[in-house]
């Protein structure tokens, strides 16, 4: 809505006629309209996916129109009648705003052959955009002629030269604003006519400069998606291996005193707590925070609107809570459901997995790599996953006695599940009850509280099917004291240690090729047989960006080829795509400038500044040849092509970045997830109407120039043969 309303504004500042801009703006929401006729139509939903891509639109679906009623504008400006201006007008752009609209869609393409949770991300999102676009450009064909033959006037001539001083501030405002802007124009095309009088120099500064541009890259920074504030903080506890749930129950409670104390109370809207194992195994299915036993704890924080950012509530947590409860490991989760989706189930971005068989060796390599790990910068919560602390007693049957009295191992360990664990696993027992024809589940188990101590352990009586006797199991079994594993984890039937890792204050990329690092310098001292791997968060993000930088250089590629087959040339496609390496040298200042990291949408919005990008070189090349075939002269077409053009090209791209500005400054709940979408998509834009502008006319009168050389050449080989 706000870049709706703000695109319209700047319509109005530039036309100064809220006729046109009244045309313009009814094409935005039919236009969203049309696309979410077709999103239904396809089964996808109103998600936050599909309402950036709408987002993202509003800028473009300004495009069509705005290019549309800009033209009619010029050839109304010519003197022509209205109906003569609208045909001449739409007809002259039809092709260019067509060729815009394929190389929109087409750099979308490549988004479809994403894998994984990338691909469901972002293809609804791609499908929101080119419906939109496809609907802009049938209105901009359609109604907006239409509804300009009833608005738009024809242009009095001799108003112009003597124009009445108004009284209306407003319109006293858009004149001084149009007296300034043909300056502006003015000082333009002097500035075009130098760059074209010092090509060589112009374009090998240009180039330069574009050149060194990307030397900032490996600055950024990546990440997998940027980190979503939504006031959510999940926090797990876990306190000495082997504590009963009471006593964990009773420390939480004091963790949760301390977090109160805090995080100031007036912020904290919920605090709840999850401790111990659920009663049934399908629960776990669904718990991905990391529970393996009755020591274990979860607690969900929610904090109120209006809160300090909840990075700086984790930060201080995560420093004052060891302090306090030394002996106690505390780790801090994806709280939010996208980052909860991108990690995969795992309970944070980095798992490594140390596999093999001997499970004693790994744990004494997963201890000296972690010591490793907790010393690289920007790592937090690292922690291994599993434990061989857990204590136990070890009941050893003896064999002989217990067959003097009729007894088998099978009978004792029957015997010893009923008692502690019930008798649901051993002997499953249901009463069906006639009056509602339900059934129940009977369980027999003896009461913990008579099971309290090793000796009433020891005098557990053991039964078994056909045996009068009852011994007790300190007669026929020794009991020792043991520890074991609390939880066994396999990959493929092997043994299993994991390390779990988040990165905190440094992105994700620079963290996971320091933790590399750590794997290689203590290769030397993996176990025999067992091999590490480093996977998680890091390993989709790798795949995904290889992904989206192929489809950036498919968009390239496919734009090119577009255009080729359009222009039947292959050299005015080329100078047409010399705007596109300003356009990523674009994104790359802005996101270095902005302290953005590389991220998923980031490249998405790199991948769609191609196409915005190529959509006004086409506007002014186009406009170019036909110059260039009337005039004859590569470098008077450049010029007139650029001063004609600039207005148009200026408003596209002053709507695209007005558009975009509410997606860019990351305004609302979850609002930093697209931010680098259209802080990438502004950047890029800035510098590519900067090359439209200045480098491509250029470009295209130095191989225009040499065309004509050879063309000019050609007849005279001819003549002396």
């Amino acid at each position: 809505m706000i870049a709706a309303l703000l695109t319209s504004v700047m319509i109005l500042l530039f036309l100064g006629s809220w006729r046109s801009t009244i045309i313009i703006a009814v094409s935005i929401p039919l236009s969203v309209l049309g696309a979410i006729i077709m999103l239904s139509a396809i089964g996808e939903t109103l998600n936050i996916m599909t309402l950036g891509g709408l987002a993202l639109a509003v800028g473009i679906l300004v495009d069509d129109a705005t290019v549309t009623i800009e033209n009619i504008n010029y050839h109304l400006e010519q003197g022509k009648p209205v109906e003569q201006s609208i045909l001449d007008g739409a007809n002259q752009i039809v092709t260019p705003a067509f060729v815009s609209l394929l190389c929109i869609c087409i750099v979308f393409v490549p988004m479809f052959f994403l894998q994984g949770v990338a691909r469901f991300l972002f293809v609804p999102m791609a499908e929101a955009v080119m419906f939109a676009m496809t609907w802009s450009f049938i209105l901009s064909r359609t109604l907006v002629p239409t509804m300009a033959k009833y608005l738009l006037q024809q242009h009095v001539h001799h108003e112009n030269d003597g124009r009445p001083r108004s009284r209306n501030p407003l319109v006293r405002f858009q004149r001084a604003f149009e007296a300034q802007f043909e300056r502006v124009r003015g000082g333009y095309r002097d500035l075009l006519s130098m760059a074209l009088g010092h090509r060589a120099v112009f374009v090998t500064g240009f180039l330069g400069v574009v050149a060194l541009s990307f030397l900032l890259v490996p600055f950024l920074g990546r990440n997998f998606f940027p980190s979503v504030d939504a006031g959510n903080i999940l926090m797990h506890v876990r306190t000495q291996v082997g504590t009963r749930v009471e006593e964990t129950a009773n420390q939480l409670a004091d963790v949760q005193k301390a977090i109160r104390k805090i995080i100031p109370s007036g912020e904290i809207d919920t605090l709840a707590d999850n401790i111990g194992l659920p009663i049934s195994g399908i629960n776990m299915t669904y718990n991905n925070t990391g529970v393996i036993g009755p020591q274990d704890g979860d607690i969900q924080i929610k904090l109120r609107e209006g809160h300090r950012p909840t990075e700086e509530h984790v930060q201080a947590l995560r420093e004052q809570l060891p302090r306090l409860f030394p002996g106690m490991n505390f780790s801090f989760l994806p709280a939010d459901i996208v980052s909860q989706i991108l990690n995969f189930g795992a309970p944070a971005p980095i798992d490594l997995q140390i596999r093999g068989a001997n499970l004693d060796a790994n744990f004494a390599y997963a201890n000296k790599l972690l010591s490793r790990i907790r010393r690289i910068p920007g790592i937090a919560d690292a922690r291994i996953q599993q434990s061989p602390n857990n204590p136990t007693f070890n009941i050893d049957v003896d064999r002989t006695r217990a067959q003097y009295v009729g007894l088998t191992e099978r009978d004792v360990t029957n015997s010893l599940v009923v008692n502690l664990a019930g008798s649901s696993q051993v002997a499953p027992t249901y009463y069906l009850n006639p009056d509602n024809g339900v059934s129940y589940s009977i369980v027999m188990q003896t009461p913990q509280y008579q099971i309290d101590s090793l000796s009433a352990l020891q005098t557990l009586p053991i039964t078994a099917t056909g045996n009068s006797q009852s011994p007790i199991l300190g007669g026929i079994a020794n009991i020792s004291r043991a520890t074991s594993s609390a939880v066994v984890t396999q990959y493929d039937i092997q043994s299993m240690v994991q390390i779990y890792a988040t990165p905190q204050g440094r992105d994700l990329g620079a963290v996971a090729a320091d933790v590399r690092t750590a794997i290689a310098d203590t290769a030397k001292e993996v176990p025999k047989g067992s091999s590490v791997v480093l996977l998680g968060q890091v390993q989709t993000m790798n795949s995904a960006f290889s992904g989206l930088l192929f489809g950036l250089l498919a968009a390239v590629v496919l734009i090119y080829f577009l255009i080729v087959v359009n222009f039947q040339s292959w050299s005015d496609p080329f100078v047409i795509i010399t705007a596109l390496p300003a356009a990523l040298a674009g994104i790359v200042w802005m996101l270095f400038t902005t302290q953005t990291t590389l991220s998923v949408p980031a490249l998405t919005g790199a991948i769609m500044c191609m196409g915005v990008a190529t959509a006004n070189s086409v506007l002014v090349i186009s406009f170019a040849r036909e110059r260039y075939e009337e005039l004859g002269d590569p470098v008077a077409a450049a010029v007139e092509a650029g001063f004609v053009r600039f207005r148009p090209v200026l408003m596209t791209a002053l709507a695209m970045i007005i558009g975009m500005a509410p997606m860019a400054l990351g305004l609302g709940e979850g609002g930093e997830q697209n931010a680098p979408l259209g802080r990438a998509v502004i950047g890029g834009l800035i510098f590519a109407t900067i090359a439209t502008l200045m480098f491509v006319p250029v470009v295209f009168s130095m191989v225009h120039k040499k065309q004509g050389a050879k063309a000019a050449a050609a007849p005279e080989t001819s003549h002396a043969h």
